[in-house]
């Protein structure tokens, strides 16, 4: 990978606000809308413990953002990649690391998605950063 990972982004595939979340909810209820990013950080109540924990032991921030959130730099780094989307921001530039197919994979797991991290960050020739 060119350049030192400065901190990872995730993107989910859903609007942020009261409403995006609404029509989230209400999508994900009636199979019309879905997240594999949403299903590994979230339950169906709350943002998942494991997740949290799994932060914590990064040493670069991990920052997550729905599509609607996105800065100007952050939306042309990222929205090419497709959503939702785990790119590493690094100092030589933006690197997409995990795509929807890989997130899909998951299947909500926070362990399997930490491993699918570590690894895609080691097949671009980073490391996956850790405290």
């Amino acid at each position: 990978m060119d350049g030192r990972i400065v901190r990872y982004l995730g993107v989910y595939d859903a609007d942020g606000g009261i409403a995006g979340e609404l029509r989230y909810v209400v999508g994900h209820l009636l199979g019309t809308a879905e997240c594999a990013l949403c299903d590994v950080t979230h339950s169906p109540v709350r943002r998942k413990r494991t997740w949290d924990a799994f932060v914590a032991t990064l040493a670069v921030p991990f920052d997550l953002r729905h599509r609607n959130e996105l800065t100007e730099a952050e939306r042309a780094a990222v929205l090419p990649m497709g959503l939702p989307v785990v790119a590493a921001e690094t100092d030589a530039g933006w690197r997409p690391l995990l795509d929807r197919v890989a997130l899909e994979a998951c299947a909500g797991d926070v362990d399997a998605f930490a491993r699918r991290l570590a690894d895609a960050t080691s097949a671009t020739g980073g490391s996956a950063p850790a405290r």
